[in-house]
């Protein structure tokens, strides 16, 4: 090479690459704070399997819990101060001394142990319950997660039905403590939750969702076995745990309801204005206030209506937004006719975005998912869809519930939206490519917040239109009555708990602004009222998600890979929004020096 050019090499290229590179680099870590932060780690997943029963480490097979999990007040008071400990020692580590990697997981273990001893601040435990599902409900479906691979398992879960009752009355006892304390549920949410406890105490035997792992055993158990393992489920099922449900039944009727508040807000019951507050950064993991959210819940709720006008003028309907409405919810082609229609549909809907996800990543999971209805027992009171995942050592995948209750009330229109939310590329991808994070410690699995996880989903809906999942107007229309649905919450939350408002105004809210059935928005309602802050957490995230991605458009321009964003919103797991913002700022960066 002539010389010259060589000095023009090295000035132009070389050297700047090598300021850059050594910029880059980062301080080689401390081994004993490494030593010290793996073992903290550990002893802190060796407590959490202690503490619940069925939970494992990630490399082998889930173990067959063989009791119910502790819930008595001394056992809360004793996890707090086992966390508040946890949080001392990570304290006692110097961050600065750790490589990248692992101050990514000091942020994520205290974050983690912080979110715990915030709900354990407020006593949650006290209210174990919400408009749809609670305590009671978790023992009848968590059996679907359960792997069994030999006789020994179904013996061992015999143990944990024998222990329902234990873990009932503990619950009682909380609850009872709740009534004393003003942290009770409102009134108005156990009318519609009520049935969900009556369901429980009386289906027995065979119909009773506690039978579910012995209505189909494994094959390599011997048939006497089988039937010996069988009349034990149904005695245990008769004898002991309808018996159990039928006291709580008892105790919900006649002594809690009539216990329950009259009022609505969370700044009416026990903590008031600061436990509310304390939820919002619990559920959004962003600093916001109740004002702030409530006028962006406003401009949000305008500008979707906005779009909705425009759907309106392209089918060319004769009436207004209003009467639009009641024609998306009324007219019989919008609906299915029998429950198995309304799941083939889903289905399909399923397969045809599975066929484009290669155009939103380059990195796909391996678990495969189904699509199967909502419990019967959970459906009247239940949302029309959610994610039921598995762990990668179950003999299933995830599931994506569709609720097939009132079919009336389940428009085929919102099912591409709720496909791409509740199934792919919502819960389930984003779920199933965290379990195959590689060399990270088994804590992060337990890592979740409610902004990464459901601010996910609904952007995942508005990634309908990069693929052309949406095919017709009323399709269309359809998402904008999710993403208004979502809006709406921000009003309705903050507007409930911290400014007053009534159930009616809520339901009001959506009447006018929504295609929403009305089944669903009383649902939706009783659901915020019952979870103050967690609504908000969807609008919030997505609005994240869209802020990243306009932000890596504006600044990476013709190098902007859609792919490449979605993958790095992928790669760590479920983050707090504050450090996703913070590792996407720093990709950005990345990709403009390459």
């Amino acid at each position: 090479m002539n010389k010259s050019i060589y000095i023009l090499y090295k000035t132009i290229i070389y050297i700047p690459l090598l300021t850059f590179l050594i910029s880059c680099t980062v301080p080689e870590s401390d081994p004993d704070a490494t030593t010290e932060l793996y073992d903290l780690f550990d002893r802190e997943r060796a407590n959490h399997y202690a503490e619940n029963p069925g939970t494992g480490p990630s490399d082998r097979p889930r173990p067959v819990p063989d009791r119910m999990a502790a819930v008595t007040e001394a056992d809360h008071a004793r996890r707090m101060t086992t966390d508040q400990v946890f949080l001392e020692e990570l304290s006692t580590i110097d961050r600065s001394s750790l490589s990248e990697a692992d101050q990514l997981n000091y942020d994520l273990f205290e974050y983690m142990i912080n979110r715990r001893l915030l709900m354990a601040k407020h006593r949650t435990w006290r209210m174990p319950i919400l408009s749809d599902s609670g305590f009671h409900t978790r023992p009848a479906i968590a059996n679907r997660t359960i792997a069994f691979f030999n006789a020994g398992d179904y013996q061992t879960y015999l143990l944990a039905l024998n222990d329902i009752p234990r873990y009932i009355d503990e619950n009682i006892a909380n609850m009872r403590i709740g009534i004393a304390e003003n942290f009770t549920m409102p009134k108005v949410v156990l009318d519609g939750l009520l049935p969900s406890f009556e369901a429980l105490a009386t289906k027995r035997g065979v119909d009773s969702d506690f039978y579910r792992p012995y209505a189909n055993m494994i094959a390599s158990i011997e048939d006497a076995e089988r039937e010996d393992l069988r009349m034990r489920a149904i005695a245990i099922i008769n004898d002991v745990v309808v018996p159990a449900y039928e006291r709580l039944n008892d105790f919900m009727k006649y002594e809690y309801y009539p216990a329950s508040r009259e009022t609505l807000g969370a700044i009416e019951a026990d903590g008031g204005l600061p436990y509310y507050e304390d939820m919002i950064q619990y559920y959004t993991t962003m600093e916001f206030t109740a004002d702030e959210i409530h006028e962006l819940g406003k401009r949000e709720v305008a500008r979707i209506r906005a779009e909705m006008e425009l759907v309106l003028a392209q089918v060319e309907f004769d009436g207004t937004l209003t009467e639009f409405f009641d024609f998306m919810r009324t007219d019989p082609q919008f609906y299915a006719k029998t429950p198995e229609e309304l799941i083939m549909i889903a289905r399909d809907i399923s397969k045809r975005i599975d066929g484009k996800l290669p155009m939103l990543f380059k990195k796909l999971p391996r678990q495969p998912y189904t699509v199967v209805p909502v419990p019967e027992t959970l459906a009247p009171n239940y949302t029309t869809g959610r994610y039921s995942g598995a762990p990668l050592t179950a003999l299933r995948g995830g599931e994506y519930w569709v609720n097939t209750y009132a079919l009336d009330q389940r428009p085929l229109y919102n099912l591409p939206a709720l496909t791409l939310h509740e199934a792919v590329p919502g819960h389930h991808l984003q779920s199933a490519l965290a379990k195959e994070l590689e060399n990270i410690h088994d804590f992060r699995l337990s890592v979740s917040n409610t902004a990464y996880g459901e601010g996910w989903g609904l952007y995942s809906e508005k990634l309908g239109l990069d693929i052309g999942l949406y095919e017709t107007p009323y399709e269309h229309f359809g998402r904008l009555t999710y993403e208004m649905w979502r809006a709406g919450r921000l009003v309705i939350d903050t507007g409930i708990h911290a400014k007053g408002w009534t159930r009616e105004q809520a339901i009001e809210l959506f009447e006018e602004n929504s295609a929403l059935s009305s089944l669903n928005i009383r649902t939706e309602v009783d659901r915020y009222i019952s979870w103050p802050g967690q609504a908000l957490g969807y609008k919030m995230g997505e609005l994240k998600f869209i802020e990243m991605r306009e932000l890596a458009i504006a600044e990476l321009g013709d190098k902007f890979d859609l792919r490449d964003l979605h993958d790095q919103f992928m790669a760590e797991g479920s983050l707090p929004m504050n450090i996703l913002e913070t590792r996407i700022n720093r990709w950005i960066e990345e990709q403009k020096q390459e």
